[in-house]
């Protein structure tokens, strides 16, 4: 008699799909599987085909070839409706819901549970909106509309409806990338907790800590193509980046070594009440300082202030030795201040237009003649920096928003880097993009500073901030707590002033 030791049937499994969009080839062989009660990690750089798979999962796309089986049996969604109906959900980086209707409204939009005559069982979806939250091991009030939510809370009610429906293959793409880290320990509670149930879990991320920590496969793609798929425990991150990319990316944090010189951007005292206290310090030229702390610390809004978006009612900012008017971001441009934002899909690009269009939107005015904007000198001044920056598109005239999420942040760079500033403030300059354009991105930050342009980086990354950063100063709710130096940064000392109080990480 013998025992069996065949893995359970594939809750869902794609082989060789292949998928194309025109003269565009976005997968050639496309192979995933995913088993019961596993939480398996998709990863690869920003182009790679996983975004593309995922849809073909959720039914938004129809594969051009290959086999694609839900628990053994063929399907062929042609709608995201047929897709939810036989189980699969999907859970992205920014929710969809009803922001006026309740949380318990979201839940069971278009299929609310009825009493007689027609009428909605208010009660009944209540308690078993509170029933999924119990079974989650989260608090959320059933009756609070959606709007004003955080992103996390609003991706545990996509999971309690995907929950509700029965999902037997939940899909996560991106989902930490706006989360702190309470946030996403909690969603990996969760999703441990499903991955107990017996449910399949797909995990995409950038982030390499999240997927050691939470999964326990990976499957990697490259240029639309499968590569390979290992047990978590059999393998590394240095393999993976290698299988990711091709080669060896041997320095990711490639910082050269500058000539320091003089203060270019100095902040003194700068305060605006709740927000943040007394801040000061300074940036000199051919220096990259990383603002660095917590989500939610302040960085992000202290960078806005300098570049004259954010108010504050007292303090000063200078650029060599030239006062920067409050709540004046044209002026900051004018005297060299020149700023990437967090979110460069909202902030700093116009999505639906050219890239030549949003690679010369901050000098526009230098371009046109007699008031009017010709495409000659346009387009010669976009293929400059795109040319500089290596941004990989078809042509000047395809649309920023079809690029990948590296190329994006190139093109916001090539528009204030056209600028000519003489500080470039950068707010998570390779949030959500590949480790491939991580590391080019980077290279491109030491080459500015090497040729003398004073940086002020804001990352949440830890390895960015010891890897880019010629100091490191840690802001810890609104106020900097700690001034570290190259030599003496460690993510030990970066996180002990990130959560503690200026006194303390002075003993």
């Amino acid at each position: 008699m013998s025992t069996s030791t065949e893995a359970p049937t594939a809750a869902l499994e794609l082989s060789r799909i292949a998928k194309a969009f025109g003269a565009v080839i976005a997968l050639t062989n496309g192979t995933l599987v995913l088993r019961p009660g596993s939480i398996h990690a998709l990863v690869g750089e920003n182009g790679a085909g996983k975004s593309t798979l995922v849809k073909i999962i959720a039914g938004l796309y129809q594969r051009d070839a290959g086999e694609f089986l839900l628990e053994g049996e063929s399907v062929d969604f042609t709608s995201t409706a047929q897709s939810k109906a036989a189980g699969i959900a999907v859970i992205y980086q920014e929710p969809t819901l009803f922001p006026d209707l309740s949380v318990t409204e979201n839940i069971f939009m278009g299929r609310q549970p009825t009493k007689s005559l027609g009428r909605i069982d208010r009660k009944r979806m209540r308690e078993e909106a509170l029933g999924l939250f119990a079974r989650l091991g989260v608090r959320i009030d059933p009756d609070r509309p959606t709007l004003g939510l955080s992103i996390a809370d609003q991706q545990i009610i996509e999971i309690a409806k995907a929950i509700s429906l029965d999902a037997k293959v939940l899909v996560m793409d991106e989902p930490t990338a706006a989360l702190s880290g309470v946030e996403v320990e909690r969603l990996f509670t969760v999703a441990r907790s499903l991955r107990d149930e017996g449910r399949a879990l797909l995990f995409i991320s950038h982030r390499f800590d999240e997927v050691f920590d939470l999964c326990d496969t990976v499957t990697v793609m490259r240029d639309g193509a499968y590569i390979a798929t290992s047990p978590i425990a059999d393998t590394t991150v240095d393999q993976i980046v290698r299988q990711m990319v091709g080669r060896d990316v041997s320095a990711l944090f490639p910082k050269e070594e500058a000539v320091i010189g003089d203060d270019v951007l100095v902040v003194e005292g700068l305060t605006e009440a709740g927000v943040f206290h007394d801040v000061s310090f300074t940036v000199k030229a051919g220096e990259i300082v990383a603002l660095a702390g917590l989500v939610g610390a302040g960085r992000s809004e202290i960078a806005r202030a300098v570049f004259g978006v954010d108010p504050y009612s007292s303090g000063s900012v200078t650029v060599a030795g030239v006062p920067v008017p409050r709540r004046s971001p044209s002026a900051a441009m004018r005297l060299g201040l020149a700023l990437v934002p967090e979110d460069r899909r909202r902030q700093g690009l116009v999505l639906d237009t050219s890239v030549a269009r949003n690679a010369t939107m901050a000098i526009r005015d230098k371009l046109t003649r007699f008031g009017l904007l010709f495409a000659r000198p346009e387009n010669a001044a976009a293929r400059e920096w795109a040319g500089r920056l290596e941004v990989k598109t078809a042509s000047l005239d395809t649309e920023v928003g079809t690029l990948s999420g590296g190329n994006q942040q190139k093109v916001v760079l090539a528009k204030w880097l056209a600028t000519n500033p003489r500080v470039l403030i950068v707010d998570e300059p390779t949030r959500g993009i590949d480790v491939g354009t991580k590391s080019e991105v980077h290279r491109l930050l030491s080459q500015l500073a090497g040729q003398g342009l004073a940086i002020l980086m804001i990352s949440s990354e830890l390895p960015e901030v010891l890897g880019m950063a010629d100091r490191v100063l840690v802001v810890r709710e609104g106020y900097i707590t700690a001034e570290i130096s190259r030599a003496d940064a460690t993510a030990e000392s970066v996180m002990f002033a990130a959560t503690h109080a200026a006194q303390e990480v002075a003993r």
